[in-house]
């Protein structure tokens, strides 16, 4: 049997979590105004991957084994610091000189390695380690039967779904991606610049 006020706690939790702007924010932003829909939603498709291996992780204790080795958080939270400093340099650097993509298949940098990009962004995201080890652990009851966790990781799947599925069908419209084409150059310095802020904020927390 489902145990409904444990599934809501932990929607309440991740909905405010989630839609809060971070590095899968702005990742998913950029591929939608630079590369095809397909390729956006191939992204969305890894974040929310590593969002239910977060989730899960998060239910069965990660934060526990965080608290007894707090050298892992630590690594965790440097590499995925550095990860993103890395991400945002290189996005600065390459600024306005890749091909403008359109909206059509033949433009598609491919399925699987856009969804690559989306697990690498969310795997090394700081703040979604944070989030699930301290945020979202507590809010999801410990020693919960197998229906009621197969609930919570469904009502993290559709939020997640919904809310980046959202931003990448808005972003990719032909309007809005036509608009980042035409100042390409400053958008991606800027989403890089926002990228290794996020980074050196983390690492230096």
């Amino acid at each position: 049997m489902i145990d409904f006020s444990a599934v809501t706690a932990v929607f309440s939790v991740y909905i405010v979590g989630v839609v809060i702007p971070g590095p899968n924010f702005v990742a998913v932003a950029h591929k939608s105004v630079s590369a095809t829909r397909r390729d956006a939603f191939a992204l969305v498709a890894g974040i929310v991957v590593v969002n239910l291996f977060w989730a899960t992780c998060a239910i069965l204790g990660v934060g526990v084994v965080f608290a007894i080795f707090p050298w892992v958080a630590i690594a965790v939270k440097l590499a995925g610091a550095g990860y993103l400093i890395w991400f945002g340099l290189r996005l600065i650097r390459s600024a306005g000189t890749r091909p403008m993509a359109v909206q059509n298949v033949s433009a598609s940098s491919g399925f699987g390695s856009a969804f690559m990009q989306g697990v690498a962004t969310n795997i090394a995201n700081p703040k979604s380690i944070a989030f699930y080890a301290a945020v979202f652990s507590t809010a999801a009851p410990a020693h919960v039967r197998a229906p009621t966790f197969l609930a919570m990781l469904a009502t993290v799947g559709v939020v997640a779904s919904c809310w980046y599925g959202g931003v990448a069908l808005f972003l990719s419209h032909e309007a809005v991606s036509g608009a980042y084409r035409r100042a390409q150059k400053w958008i991606d310095r800027a989403c890089g610049a926002v990228i290794v802020a996020l980074g050196l904020r983390q690492a230096l927390r």
